[in-house]
Formats: C-alpha cells, sequence, structure tokens
C-alpha cells in the first residue's frame, strides 16, 4: 500500500518542527484497485472543475522548515498555454506572506488547494513588474505526469516532454483583461536557485552566462550539518528539496518546493529544472534561512541539507525522485601545488554527457583560482588521467599561461570541458567514469612566447637533407630569442615544394588530422577515441610539421597519407557514407621541441627538393 502524503495532513505532528497546522484543511485519500496492486490517490481537483473567483491555500516555506499558508484567487484557466494538453491556471496571491514578499524563486513546486483538494503547483511568475503578485499554476494531472482522465498514480508512465527552461509564456488578451494587467504581459518560470556552496566570487563570474543559460538564479548558500536520516526524509507538500550537480569541497545544488508526495515518490518544482527528461542525481533536503523582498525577483536564501534519495525525471511539468538510496557520482580529485604549500580537493559530480563538462570546469576552476593567482600571473602544468571502466585510461599532460585576455586557470577549466565533452557525448557508449585524478603544478612566472617568424638555412634541399628550422620567439617581458628546431627530410620525399608549418600545439590540434568536424562518426568506438585524444599535442612544445601536395586518408582511427587516386576513388562510396575524410595535404614528418614555456601562433614557409 503507497502512502500518500498531502498538506493538509497531521503526518507532520511527529516531526521535531513540525508545521503549522491549517485547519480549513483536512486529510484527503482515494483508494483504487489496479492490476491487483493497492494504489491510493490524491484527492485532486481536475482542471476541467476549475472556475474563475475560486479562492485557493498555497503552502511554501519562507524562513525555516515550515510551510506557511498563503491564499490566492483563480483568475482563469488559459488551455495549451505551454504546450498540448499543456494548461495554466492564473491565480492572484491575496493574502499570507506571499502577497507582500512576491512570487519568490524557490517557490515553484508551492502546492496549491481548493478546499481539500490538490490543483496544482506553483510553478509560474509574472515576467515584469507588477503591483499584484500574479502567477500560473500547473494542474496537479500534469505534474502527476497523467492524461486528463486519469487521477491515480498507479501508472509510471510519465510526460518527458523536453521542454527549455526559463521561455517566457505571453499571455492572452482575454487574460490580462481579467487579471487587470497590461496588454502583451508574459509568464515565466519561477527561478529554481543554483545553490552553490564553497564557491569563490570571480568562479561565478567568469561561468555566469553558463550557468544562467540553465534557467536558474545563482546565489551563494551552504551545507548544513545532515539531520538523522528518518527526520530527513519526512518530507512533505510545501517541503523544500533540492537536485544536487556536485558535492564536497564545493556543492553545487537546485531547489524548489515540493508539491506532493506519494509513498516514497516525490514531486516538486511544477516545471522543468532542465528539460532532461530522464536523469539521475541525488535528492537531497534544503532548508530556508530568509526570504528577500525584491520588485525584480524575491529570492529565498537557502542552504543545502542531507541526501535523502535519487531524483529520476525532469519533466515538462515537475521534478520527480525517489526517496532511499542515491545514485553514484563521479569522484574527482585535484592536488594544486604552489611553491611551499599544496592543497588537496575531492569532490564529486553527476554522470551526465551535458552537465558533466561544465561541472569539472567550474569545480576544477573554483580550486584553482584562489591557489595560483599572481600579480603577474603564473604558469600551470597539468597532469592526470580519467578511469574509464573497461578502456584505456585518458591521459592528460600540458601546460598554460596567463594572458592578458584569460587567466591560466580558464584555459585549464576550458581544456577539461572540452575534453569531458569529447568523452562523455560520444556516440559510441556511454562511458562509466570510476574516478578522475587531476594534479596542477603552479610555476610563479608568466612563461608565455609568440612565434614571430620562421626561416630555414636553405630553401633547397635533397631527399635525406638535415635542415635547421629557426623560430623567432617573443616571450613575454623578456628579450627577443631565436630557437633552432633541427629536421630531416624524407628520403622518400617527391621533388616539388614541400610546406612546413611551424606551429603551436593548438594548430594541429585543431586542423582536422586528429579530429575532423565528423571525426567521431569514422571511429570503430569509445577506445579508438581515446587513442586519438592521447595524442594530442601539448603545449608547451613548438612543432614543426611537413606537408606534401598528395591527398591523405582518415580512415577510422588510422592515416594514410600519399594516397594514389585510385584508391582514393576506390574509398569513394566509404567518404560518403561518412566513416572516411580526404585531405588535400600529406604530412611527411614531424618534429618537436621542449620548451620551457607555453608556445602561441604559427607561421608557414616552404622549401624546394631538388
Amino acid at each position: 500500500m503507497l502512502r500518500v502524503i498531502d498538506r493538509p495532513s497531521t503526518y507532520t505532528a511527529t516531526r521535531a518542527k513540525g508545521f503549522v497546522a491549517a485547519s480549513v484543511l483536512c486529510w484527503a485519500l482515494l483508494s483504487l484497485e489496479v492490476s491487483a496492486v493497492h494504489a491510493q490517490t490524491l484527492n485532486i481537483l481536475p482542471v476541467s472543475e476549475v472556475k474563475p473567483g475560486m479562492k485557493a491555500v498555497g503552502y511554501s516555506i519562507f524562513t525555516g522548515d515550515k510551510p506557511e499558508s498563503f491564499e490566492l484567487e483563480v483568475i482563469g484557466v488559459m488551455p495549451n498555454l505551454v504546450g498540448p494538453k499543456q494548461d495554466i491556471i492564473l491565480v492572484k496571491i491575496t493574502g499570507g506572506k506571499a502577497a507582500s514578499l512576491g512570487v519568490a524563486a524557490g517557490m515553484s513546486g508551492s502546492p496549491v488547494y481548493v478546499g481539500d483538494k490538490l490543483m496544482g503547483a506553483l510553478s509560474l511568475r509574472f515576467g515584469e513588474f507588477t503591483n499584484d503578485p500574479i502567477g500560473g499554476v500547473t494542474p496537479i494531472e500534469n505534474v502527476l505526469g497523467l492524461s486528463r482522465s486519469q487521477t491515480d498514480l498507479s501508472s509510471q508512465e510519465a510526460v518527458l516532454i523536453r521542454a527549455a527552461p526559463g521561455q517566457a509564456v505571453p499571455l492572452s488578451v482575454a487574460a490580462t483583461t481579467r487579471a487587470g494587467i497590461k496588454s502583451g504581459s508574459f509568464l515565466i518560470p519561477i527561478e529554481t536557485p543554483l545553490i552553490f556552496s564553497g564557491l569563490y566570487a570571480p568562479v561565478l563570474a567568469r561561468f555566469a552566462d553558463q550557468l544562467a543559460a540553465l534557467g536558474m538564479a545563482t546565489m551563494q548558500g551552504g551545507s548544513v550539518l545532515e539531520q538523522p536520516e528518518e527526520e530527513e526524509k519526512e518530507i512533505g507538500p510545501g517541503d523544500m528539496a533540492a537536485m544536487q550537480f556536485v558535492r564536497g569541497d564545493l556543492s553545487m545544488s537546485a531547489s524548489c518546493t515540493v508539491t506532493a508526495r506519494v509513498g516514497d515518490q516525490i514531486l516538486a518544482c511544477g516545471h522543468p529544472v532542465l528539460g532532461f527528461g530522464k536523469i539521475s542525481m541525488p535528492l537531497v533536503r534544503a532548508h530556508v534561512l530568509t526570504t528577500i523582498s525584491s520588485p525584480l525577483s524575491p529570492l529565498k536564501v537557502i542552504n543545502i541539507g542531507g541526501l535523502i534519495g535519487t531524483v529520476t525525471e525532469d519533466r515538462t511539468s515537475a521534478m520527480v525522485g525517489r526517496l532511499g538510496p542515491s545514485p553514484p557520482l563521479i569522484p574527482v580529485t585535484l592536488i594544486v601545488k604552489t611553491p611551499g604549500l599544496d592543497k588537496h580537493y575531492s569532490f564529486e559530480v553527476i554522470d551526465h554527457p551535458q552537465l558533466t563538462p561544465l561541472l569539472v570546469a567550474v569545480s576544477v576552476f573554483n580550486g584553482l583560482v584562489a591557489n595560483t593567482t599572481q600579480i603577474d600571473g603564473a604558469t600551470l602544468q597539468l597532469t592526470g588521467k580519467i578511469d574509464i571502466q573497461g578502456h584505456s585510461s585518458v591521459t592528460i599532460e600540458d601546460a598554460f599561461a596567463s594572458t592578458d585576455q584569460a587567466p591560466d586557470e580558464f584555459g585549464i577549466a576550458s581544456a577539461l570541458r572540452v575534453l569531458f565533452s569529447r568523452i562523455c557525448s560520444n556516440p559510441y557508449e556511454r562511458p562509466n567514469i570510476d574516478k578522475v585524478e587531476l594534479v596542477v603544478r603552479s610555476i610563479p612566472d608568466r612563461r608565455w612566447a609568440r612565434i614571430d617568424s620562421v626561416w630555414s638555412e636553405t630553401n633547397e634541399v635533397s631527399p635525406g637533407d638535415s635542415l635547421k628550422i629557426k623560430v623567432l620567439l617573443l616571450p613575454y617581458r623578456g628579450a627577443p630569442f631565436i630557437q633552432e628546431v633541427p629536421i630531416k627530410i624524407p628520403v622518400e620525399a617527391p621533388r616539388g615544394t614541400l610546406r612546413i608549418l611551424v606551429s603551436d600545439a593548438e594548430a594541429l590540434n585543431r586542423s582536422g588530422r586528429l579530429f575532423t568536424s565528423d571525426a567521431q562518426t569514422r571511429l570503430a568506438g569509445l577506445e579508438e577515441l581515446i587513442r586519438l585524444t592521447n595524442r594530442l599535442q601539448r603545449n608547451d612544445y613548438l612543432y614543426v610539421t611537413l606537408f606534401q601536395a598528395s591527398p591523405t586518408v582518415l580512415l577510422q582511427d588510422k592515416e594514410l597519407p600519399n594516397a594514389p587516386i585510385s584508391q582514393v576513388h576506390v574509398l569513394r562510396p566509404r567518404r560518403d557514407s561518412g566513416d572516411t575524410v580526404l585531405l588535400w595535404e600529406s604530412e611527411i614528418g614531424q618534429f618537436s621541441k621542449s620548451m620551457d614555456q607555453v608556445i602561441d601562433g604559427q607561421q608557414y614557409l616552404t622549401v624546394r627538393v631538388r
């Protein structure tokens, strides 16, 4: 038998902190026999029975852990407002703290009752300044993921529409007239506070745009001592819950209000948080310190509590979680070595193709900014590995130096984000990452040099000749110097012109020889992708690459230089299928010089083979 917890309830009397009882509301419980399984149902008010002028009561927490009531009046129902069969009930808040504070970030999901029937979840707010707090309520049928004819929770078939969080919803002329607001007004989803603990201000500023794109309001918060597990799991309508992205030395969670609880199932938010559909993330308690009033966007100030379960779905009309064990996360260790001091950081991030790369970048950047920044910049040496079940490890070894446009810490974060995106979003299989280990050594000196010009001893060579390529480098705040790179002309080099590229690592890595726009479609699998990734060049090397004017065929993870035209024609069907790429130059030699600084830029020269 499933237990249904509804706001007009006495179950909270056993809680140490209790709730303020609402005398006008009471318990409501219906039972159905479905497939020989007894499933209890909420006493709901179908949207078809909602009428303008109805008086309603909502519940949300404004301070502490006690849900407080606030009064609402139904303005009307707007059919199909946010999508097919996705109605919204337009309401005006008329009493309680919400009437003076406004619809605050974090109130999304607040349950709204008419009498003893649950009408839905407060989910939308007025999108601009208004004297009256106007909001939108997601009908309870949509929150439950049920069709309009269903009234029970025995079916686990959920509506998993990929919605876009934060999208504005325009109001009709009839709706604005009934609400007494100006024409052209719109509703937007109530912001979901994205709560950080242990995050430095420069990190939030650097990633503000990427985090804002998730449709959440970023804010500093805290992690509180976990209450006893059973007490934390005594959660019901009007309480605060959160989905956790990162935990450990850095915590990152998105919090909203619980709409309903049925047995061990939690439904919250009333709108999508990220719009990812099925998902697996830790479900945690949240505790409200206070609610800040603002005419632009009121906001709950929130601390994150203990683990209570798993978020399983991010629907178009609700966040769905289940009480119990939490899902495994990806453990990340970061050691930052600075002169005279080593700092160790440990954190865990969720395993998700779109989110993991950003979360790793933010977390690593956060661990670096407080330990490596110098007045004149620094040079950072990064080493590490990503262990993946059933595959070779991804090895990481590179160097980064500050520029006038970006600090070296951000260079590391950006490189890691690209790397994790390549691995996590590969088209072959979902990687099971066991752990990530990173070590960053900080050198308090900006070791960076730009390639200014290049030349050779002679412009004519013979096959097998040795040649010195001279490179004029301009270091940061240092005297220009010439670096020689010895090369050897291959004995099989044909007569004619050879093109020589003198470059940094980035020029080669983005040239398409390892990762073209369709490279991931032509590889045999994840293992081949890892091998290519481990072949990427390093920033603290100077590279000299020789090219001749003959075709190169890239077949899966193999490079076939100097392909004859007959072979190109034979492989044309494979080119059309996307697993083969044709380049009109062939690399016939590559030479490198290890440098004690990060190299930037590229230059070409040519020599003639006699």
